[in-house]
């Protein structure tokens, strides 16, 4: 899941200007499964007892979010979205050429008949999780190593036009957040995401690392824009309301409407029928998106306690500081490109 508070990520502070930073505003959201293989330490999606979506609720959301809602970027996320193959092709092959298309897996499942093809729609974004070096990525995966099978389908997916990792830094491997950064970058990686754990208790000694490391981060991005290379950072474009989650219009893999996929997190699965807004059946009216995701934030915060949303806040506002430092040297790095 893409993350985001209090910052240029989800944008409730402050913030410098950032390029199509709202386009969570008129986005789709589809759960297509809730299982995953690997379960990552840091992520709070409850990975069982749920159906999958099937292919014809999934085109119907897609014609439902064109038609009633006008259009806008489709994110396919779980679980892990390759579990249910049928249902990401058949999304993908439905999209319209005004939906931008963004696929999340964790790479497991892309094999030689995915790359072929994702290669054959360029218009998608693929967004890989890898978190650095085998040590921290591995060991914050309960279901299993994944580090080497994708690190080695890395030479084919370097080739796609639009592909991003996604570099998440739980508070453990904060203190090498920067060296695994580098280490993705010595494979040839050029496209990023930075994802803070949010939702999880840090100390001080880990917000203070985290802070230290993405200074150095940042030090390397302007370096590499001053030398002219194409670095980026999707931080920098995106933003939306609830740290973590996405908002938008949220198909679950149940079929239920929500305005944000909070409800995924197993500690709000109690929620579920607060939340609801409706179901493909009988979707929810443009006013009741907006009015619940309005709400959004201090929802989270009546249920994970005032410890948690702290840390959340504090973790982001990292992020926010990286971001808003960065846009000066990625303005100037963009006019020198179109010079």
């Amino acid at each position: 899941m893409d993350r985001m508070g209090a910052t240029v990520r989800t944008g409730s502070g402050e913030l410098a200007p950032a390029p199509r930073a709202d386009r969570w505003r008129n986005a789709l959201i589809l759960v297509v499964t809730r299982r995953c293989d690997l379960r990552c330490a840091y992520c709070p999606t409850a990975k069982d007892g749920e159906p999958d979506l099937s292919v014809g609720d999934a085109v119907a959301a897609m014609r439902l979010f064109v038609e009633r809602y006008g259009g806008g970027d489709c994110k396919i996320f779980g679980g892990e979205p390759l579990l249910v193959p049928e249902v990401v092709r058949a999304v993908i092959e439905a999209a319209p050429p005004s939906v931008q298309v963004y696929l999340s897996t964790n790479g497991t499942h892309l094999d030689d008949a995915w790359l072929a093809f994702l290669h054959a729609h360029p218009r998608v974004t693929l967004t890989l999780s890898l978190d650095g070096e085998a040590r921290d990525h591995d060991g914050l995966r309960r279901g299993g190593s994944s580090h080497a099978p994708v690190v080695a389908k890395l030479p084919e997916l370097l080739k796609l036009p639009r592909f991003v990792v996604t570099q998440t830094i739980a508070p453990s491997t904060a203190v090498r957040a920067a060296s695994n950064f580098h280490y993705l970058r010595s494979l040839g990686i050029r496209r990023f995401n930075l994802l803070p754990g949010y939702y999880l208790p840090w100390r001080d000694e880990q917000l203070a690392a985290l802070e230290a490391s993405f200074t150095e981060i940042g030090d390397s991005i302007e370096r590499a824009w001053a030398a002219g290379e194409r670095v980026y950072l999707r931080n920098l474009f995106v933003r939306a309301p609830v740290a973590f989650y996405n908002t938008g219009f949220v198909v679950d893999s149940d079929r239920r409407i929500y305005a944000n996929n909070l409800i995924l997190a197993g500690n709000l699965d109690h929620l579920r029928e607060r939340a609801t807004l409706g179901t493909l059946d009988a979707p929810p009216d443009a006013a009741a998106f907006a009015e619940a995701g309005q709400a959004s934030t201090a929802f989270l915060a009546e249920e994970l306690g005032e410890a948690i949303m702290v840390a959340t806040a504090r973790a982001d506002a990292v992020l926010t500081r990286l971001c808003n430092r960065l846009y000066p040297a990625y303005f100037a790095h963009r006019a020198r490109l179109s010079a």
